[in-house]
């Protein structure tokens, strides 16, 4: 009989314990593990002539049809099928280069998807790339590591750890040595094809990115954007990609580890054929069949835009370290502080520090309203940073800053727009997506709901879209990648994404006479509450546990 899987927060306490017990064990025992040295790092640069290409060709139709003044263009990806669609779209039609960043690949049915489109682009003779942060890459994820090893496929694994793959804790445990830079990840998220169009945004690669997990799916938004912005993404790309902090996967293990890493997982499915990348993905997984978008047909926004980015020497950064420059959370930070009338935030993780809250009682003063989305203790996948934002709670709402929290029941949330299938025919999961099917089916209808996107409009004419959190990791630890939008049309529409979830989806969190209340919109078909919503009271107290120990910074 099968069993039901376990609870998020479940997995996240044993997790917490294991870890704990490992490092009372073997403290101290990994200390010997190490990087190569002398590895060598073929310098290569991005696809200089995007204008020659199909894709860039199409670019400069849409800008002409459009009668554009403005030299980029973008579309907001509210839902999971158009995040999916689009990205196929951009595979298909790559005829140089595909260069891909992330912080984590998963490997699951979406991420086989992907990664077999890809992998037929470079059969095709496509120059592909892939840097991928390395804190994932272990377990069953180290199999993505698997395309590395194809034909016209380059893959480096930027800040990588010394310590054993074959599980997460190992994987700590072999870097106990440097705690410091277990905390600096490469966030960064890029899809680009030809130097023409890109994507960015909050979504990694995974079922939960894509409606299909099984316990828990993100809401989340990206940003499909053509023009002379890509070129800067690509250019973005490029300095990461030459950092002394990116290893060849080929320095670091080869294709025989990943096949001793997998005897290890007694449960896997056998090898498929040729046809999949993936042996942990049992043959046949997320194969519905899914159309590239068409991309003629998209409806582009033109519009003065800017590439906010951190400089990879912030991960190497020691703390205070002036060598990174002003981060992109820090330059969010000055940019509301330019608003006007309104700010609105999405954060799944918001943990403000003393800079940002300073900020927001700058805003009340002067009278503009600032309104924040972030998880409900329920909805967040990572409790300790609920923690971290708990404890500033109460000092945003006297500041009158508008508190609202997502809802994890997939039954009563909708995602950012309302119901996905009312614009699209298809039922979707994201940012304007109702809890359909996801890519291989309707795990995504019955799975919890956690809010992972990362967004600020402010006054309705800038939209900031990308990979940061409004949290001290963000802008202290990680480095992190955003598209700056001047749009009265773009913000608007984001606007209104962030207020249908806000109307719909969401808890307004205040506080009376008698403590916090957390307050359902008029007319759902959910009530108020007293205590944190839908969050049991394990749930509860791993936060009590979690909470006190871990700095903001951390969290």
């Amino acid at each position: 009989m099968a069993t039901a899987p376990l609870p998020l927060h479940d997995i996240l306490l044993r997790r917490v314990l294991r870890l704990m017990l490992a490092i009372l064990m073997l403290n101290g025992a990994a200390a010997c593990a190490s990087l190569p040295q002398g590895v060598e790092r073929p310098v290569s640069k991005a696809f200089a002539a995007p204008a020659t290409t199909p894709l860039g060709k199409l670019s400069s139709t849409l800008r002409a049809r459009a009668q554009a003044h403005s030299d980029s263009g973008f579309h907001l990806l509210d839902t999971v099928e158009s995040a999916l669609t689009s990205r196929l779209a951009l595979v298909e039609g790559a005829r140089h280069t595909l260069d891909l960043q992330y912080y984590a690949m998963h490997a699951d049915a979406s991420t086989e998807l992907i990664l077999s489109k890809v992998r037929d682009a470079a059969r095709r003779g496509v120059r592909v790339r892939i840097l991928l942060d390395d804190f994932n890459s272990a377990g069953e994820d180290a199999q993505i590591l698997r395309i590395a090893f194809e034909p016209n496929v380059e893959f480096r694994l930027f800040n990588p750890l010394p310590g054993s793959r074959g599980s997460f804790v190992g994987r700590i445990l072999g870097s106990l040595h440097d705690v410091q830079r277990i905390q600096q990840r490469m966030h960064n998220k890029l899809f680009i094809a030809d130097s023409a169009w890109g994507i960015t945004g909050g979504r990694n690669l995974g079922d939960a990115y894509f409606g299909d997990d099984e316990s828990s799916n993100f809401v989340d938004l990206d940003v499909l954007a053509t023009g002379r912005i890509v070129r800067d993404m690509a250019a973005s790309f490029d300095r990461y990609w030459n950092d002394e902090l990116a290893y060849p996967v080929q320095s670091l293990l080869s294709p025989e580890d990943l096949d001793r890493l997998r005897r290890r997982a007694p449960q896997a499915p056998k090898a498929p054929a040729d046809a999949a990348v993936l042996p942990v993905v049992a043959p046949g997984a997320g194969t519905r069949d899914h159309a590239p978008m068409d991309l003629a047909r998209v409806r582009m926004v033109w519009a003065p835009s800017i590439l906010l980015v951190d400089k990879p020497e912030k991960i190497a950064a020691a703390e205070n370290d002036p060598a990174a420059g002003d981060t992109v959370v820090d330059g969010l930070i000055g940019l509301m502080r330019q608003a006007r009338k309104d700010v609105l935030i999405v954060s799944p993780y918001f943990v403000p520090g003393a800079q940002m809250m300073a900020a927001f009682a700058d805003l009340r003063e002067r009278g503009v309203a600032v309104r924040v989305l972030t998880n409900s203790l329920a909805s967040n996948d990572a409790p300790a940073a609920h923690a971290g934002y708990a404890r500033y709670r109460r000092d945003l709402l006297r500041l009158g800053v508008q508190l609202h929290e997502m809802r994890a029941d997939p039954h009563g949330a909708v995602g950012l727009a309302g119901s996905a299938a009312d614009r699209s025919g298809h039922g979707a999961f994201g940012l304007g997506g109702s809890l359909g099917s996801g890519i291989g089916g309707s795990k995504g209808a019955t799975s919890k709901v956690s809010l992972h996107s990362k967004a600020v409009v402010i006054d309705r004419s800038l939209s900031v879209i990308g990979s940061m959190n409004l949290d001290l990791r963000s802008q202290l630890q990680n480095s992190e990648v955003a598209l700056l939008i001047r749009s009265g049309t773009l913000g608007g529409e984001a606007a209104r994404l962030i207020e249908s979830t806000l109307a719909r989806s969401a808890y307004r969190v205040a506080f009376d006479d008698d403590g916090l209340v957390w307050r359902a919109p008029p007319g759902a078909s959910f009530g108020d509450a007293r205590s944190e919503p839908e969050a049991s009271l394990r749930l509860r107290l791993l936060v009590r546990l979690l909470g006190p120990f871990a700095p903001d910074e951390m969290l």
